[in-house]
């Protein structure tokens, strides 16, 4: 995760938001094969936004 990201990081995958993950085996030329995987929670960009809840203010 980039230090100077904006907020903090995401609760779910702890700031490391993309993963390579393999299929198994190899292709034909010897790569191995992979995807490429973002947490759900933060889209891959490994920070959350900080939630501000409104002051509640009380009448009388």
């Amino acid at each position: 995760m980039n230090q100077n990201a904006w907020g903090e990081p995401c609760p779910n995958c702890d700031g490391h938001a993309s993963v390579a993950v393999t299929l198994g085996g190899r292709d034909r030329t010897g790569h191995l094969r992979t995807i490429t995987a973002h947490c759900p929670a933060c889209h891959g960009t490994g920070t959350r936004r900080s939630i501000r809840r409104p002051r509640r203010t009380v009448t009388a």
